[in-house]
C-alpha cells in the first residue's frame, strides 16, 4: 500500500466524517480526486444524502479528472436513484484509477460498482483504510445488514458511577467542555433517545447547541410506556420545529394533545414488562431512515439496551467527584448473573475534557 494512498484516503475519510448526523439514510462518504500529486477535486455526501460525494468532487475537478485517481471511502454506487450511478460518473469523467476503502453492502451495489469500473478499464484498488471506513459507516452497515441503527449509550457520571445524588440532583456533574462534547455527539447522530423518567426530571430540549451546528436537528425520541409526557414539556412545545417521536404501550385513546403539538406517537411490540420492546423500537427507527442513535438515559433505559445486547458503543464522561452509595447509578440492574454473562466492551479512545475524562468503548465481538 502506497503512502500517498493512505494520505489521500485519510483526507477523504475526514471529509466523510463531517456528514455524520445529517446524511441519513445514506452513508457518509468522502471523495478526493488527485492528479500528478495535486488534489483537484473533493466532496462529501451532502445534507439529506444528495448529491453524493463523487459528483461533487468531479464537478470541482472538471477536465482535470481525466487520467486522475479518485479516492472514495465507500464503493461507488451502481444503481439509478435520485442521481445517476456514481460508478458511471467516474467512468464518464475519464478517471484512470479508483481507490476504494470498503465495499457497499447495499444489495443494489455490493460489488457491482467496482465491477463496472473494472469492466470499463479503470484500475481499482480496494481495502485502503478499510477498518476506519467501516467504523465510520457502522450505522449504515447495521441498518443494511440487520435493519437497526448503531446505538451509542452516553453516560455522564461521577468516578463511582453515579449520575445523580440521592435527591436526584444531576446538573451539572460534568463541566462545560464535557457538555460541549456531548452536544457534538448529538450533532453526529441521527436521533437522540431518553426515557420518560429523564424527560420528566430534566425537561430537556435534546437539541444541538454548538455554535455553527444549530441547524442539526436529530430526531428526538422518548420511551414512554404510559404516555406520561405532557403537552407543556419543552419536547412537546418545540415539536413543530424539532422532530419528536414517542414510543408507547398506551392505547390509541391517549396522546391527542401531544399529537396536536406535532409529536409523532408510535406503538410497537411490548416486552415482558409491557414496555416498548428495544428491538422493535430500533427496527422502526431503521425504517424511518435512522442509522445512528444516541441514548442519553436514564439508568433503566441504559439497562434495557444492554440487556437486549443492543449497545454497540459507550461514551462515558467521568467527573472527578464521588457521590457514594446513596447516589443514583448510571445503569439499573442487569439480567447478567455471572461475569461471563456481563456485556463486554473494548476501550477505543480516551481524552481529557477540562477536569473530566471521556472514555469511549466498542462492544467486544
Amino acid at each position: 500500500m502506497m503512502a500517498q494512498d493512505l494520505h489521500h484516503m485519510r483526507h477523504a475519510l475526514m471529509l466523510a466524517a463531517r456528514g455524520l448526523g445529517e446524511v441519513a439514510p445514506n452513508p457518509a462518504v468522502g471523495c478526493v480526486i488527485v492528479k500528478d500529486g495535486v488534489v483537484v477535486g473533493r466532496g462529501r455526501t451532502a445534507k439529506g444524502g444528495r448529491p453524493h460525494a463523487e459528483p461533487q468532487a468531479l464537478a470541482m475537478a472538471g477536465e482535470a479528472a481525466r487520467g486522475a485517481t479518485a479516492y472514495v471511502t465507500l464503493e461507488p454506487c451502481s444503481h439509478h436513484g435520485h442521481t445517476p450511478p456514481c460508478a458511471k460518473s467516474l467512468i464518464d469523467a475519464g478517471v484512470a484509477r479508483v481507490v476504494v476503502a470498503t465495499g457497499d453492502p447495499d444489495t443494489r451495489v455490493n460489488g457491482e460498482g467496482i465491477a463496472w469500473l473494472r469492466m470499463a478499464g479503470v484500475e481499482v484498488t480496494t481495502g485502503v483504510c478499510e477498518q476506519e471506513a467501516a467504523e465510520l459507516n457502522a450505522g449504515f452497515f447495521l441498518k443494511v445488514r440487520h435493519a437497526r441503527p448503531l446505538v451509542t449509550l452516553k453516560l455522564a457520571q461521577s468516578l463511582d458511577g453515579k449520575i445523580a445524588t440521592a435527591t436526584g440532583e444531576s446538573q451539572w456533574i460534568t463541566g462545560k467542555p464535557a457538555r460541549a462534547f456531548g452536544h457534538l455527539l448529538r450533532a453526529r447522530n441521527d436521533a437522540i433517545l431518553v426515557g420518560i423518567g429523564t424527560a420528566d426530571a430534566d425537561d430537556p430540549m435534546l437539541t444541538c447547541r454548538l455554535p455553527g451546528m444549530e441547524g442539526r436537528k436529530p430526531l428526538r425520541v422518548v420511551l414512554d410506556t404510559r404516555l406520561r409526557l405532557t403537552e407543556w414539556s419543552k419536547l412537546a412545545q418545540t415539536a413543530g420545529e424539532f422532530p419528536t417521536l414517542v414510543y408507547t404501550s398506551a392505547g390509541p385513546d391517549k396522546g391527542g394533545s401531544l399529537e396536536a403539538c406535532g409529536v409523532q406517537i408510535a406503538r410497537v411490540a411490548k416486552d415482558a414488562a409491557g414496555r416498548p420492546q428495544v428491538e422493535a423500537v430500533l427496527a422502526d427507527l431503521a425504517d424511518r431512515g435512522i442509522t445512528r442513535l444516541l441514548v442519553e438515559g436514564g439508568a433503566a433505559v441504559h439497562a434495557s439496551f444492554l440487556n437486549a445486547g443492543m449497545a454497540d458503543r459507550l461514551a462515558v464522561f467521568s467527573a472527578p467527584m464521588i457521590l457514594g452509595g446513596a447516589g443514583l447509578s448510571a445503569v439499573d440492574a442487569l439480567a447478567a448473573l455471572a461475569l461471563d454473562e456481563a456485556p463486554q466492551f473494548v476501550m477505543t479512545d480516551r481524552r481529557a475534557l477540562g477536569a473530566d475524562l471521556l472514555v469511549t468503548y466498542a462492544r467486544r465481538g
